[in-house]
Formats: C-alpha cells, structure tokens, sequence
C-alpha cells in the first residue's frame, strides 16, 4: 500500500469513526441498520454488518483505526529516516549499587542531539531492565564520534559526572549504537560504554 493510499484511508476511517460515535451520541440505535455504511475501498475490505450493534461497529472501528495509526507511523519514519541515513542511540542501565540516574546529554561530532532528565519513575523503569531510544536522526555516511555524559549519584552520595567518546563508521544501513551504564565490582565505579549494535 502506498503512502497516498495509506493516508486516504487512515482519513477514511477517521471520519468513518467520528460518524458513527456521532451517531451514538445521539442514541439512533438502529442508524447503521437505516443506513448501512460502506467501507469499500481498494484494498477490498468489507462493509459494516447493519445487524451488528453500534458499540461493536465503534470497538471495531476503533481497533481499525489503532491499527491504522501504528502503520502510519512505521511509514512516516521509513519516509523521514531512510535506512540509508537512519541513525538511532538508546540508552541502557543495569546498575542500583554505584550510579542513579538523573540526567544523560548525547552529541555527535560536537552538537547536542539529545539530553534526558528522568523522573525516579523513569529512572526505575532502566534499572527494571527498560531501553529507552535517546535520538532518532539522519547522519551521513562516513566517521563521526559520539560523546555522551551522564550526571547522577555516585558511591558515596556523591554528585557524579562522567562522559564516553568512541568513533563510528556510518555505512549504507542503519546504525544503531547503544549507551549502556553498568556496575563494576572490581573498581567499585559505575562505567559507561558506547556498543555498537550489528
């Protein structure tokens, strides 16, 4: 399906939708058995039952349009971050002994692409084993170098601030590569790692 045809149907629905709940509202019960509403398309789908009740054509209608959004997002970032020129950094966390989290700032070559504050309930979701995506972006193929500083509490109670650097290839694919703070119990230090993702 392309975009074109992606985006007529995702209004086609959404208006489909509004309709109905509209009609809901209103309390015409029997409006889809008066006046049956068609969902023919292209793509061949078929018409709302007028027998079925109202609130199932609207569960149904809403799934459909649940569906519909999540494949609109896929394409819109296929469109906006071709795997030619897609660039993705998450972070990862596997600490609670030496390091909390409170903030995280990313750059390449030198500019600020992202920077997170996190909340104590963002903060557990990563110690939990959560991956949070930091930056989506575009980047040209060739070197580039990524730095990325953590601000936190260290051992001790004490403010901590640290930074990782490491030097990348951007190919022809997609390149991912991974912010990961883990515990060290040899040093007694947290320590922060870029991972390059294959």
């Amino acid at each position: 399906m392309n975009y074109k045809n992606s985006l007529t149907h995702a209004l086609f629905l959404i208006l489909l939708l509004l309709s109905v709940m509209a009609r809901a509202e209103e309390g015409i019960a029997d409006a889809a058995s008066a006046n049956e509403i068609e969902m023919a398309d292209d793509s061949g789908m078929a018409s709302v039952d007028p027998d079925t009740p109202i609130v199932d054509q609207v569960q149904s209608l809403k799934q459909k349009a649940i569906e519909l959004n999540r494949d609109l997002f896929i394409l819109e970032e296929d469109l906006l971050f071709p795997a030619s020129t897609q660039f993705v950094v998450f972070l990862s966390v596997d600490v609670g002994e030496f390091f909390q989290l409170d903030a995280v700032e990313v750059k390449i070559d030198g500019e600020t692409v992202a920077s997170h504050l996190y909340t104590q309930r963002q903060a557990k979701a990563l110690y939990k084993g959560g991956m949070q995506r930091l930056h989506i972006g575009n980047l040209k193929t060739g070197e580039h170098e990524i730095t990325a500083f953590f601000t936190g509490v260290g051992p001790d109670n004490r403010d901590y601030k640290r930074g990782a650097t490491q030097k990348f290839e951007k190919g022809s694919d997609i390149k991912t590569l991974e912010l990961r703070i883990t515990d060290s119990t040899k040093k007694y230090q947290p320590e922060f790692t870029v991972v390059e993702w294959e």
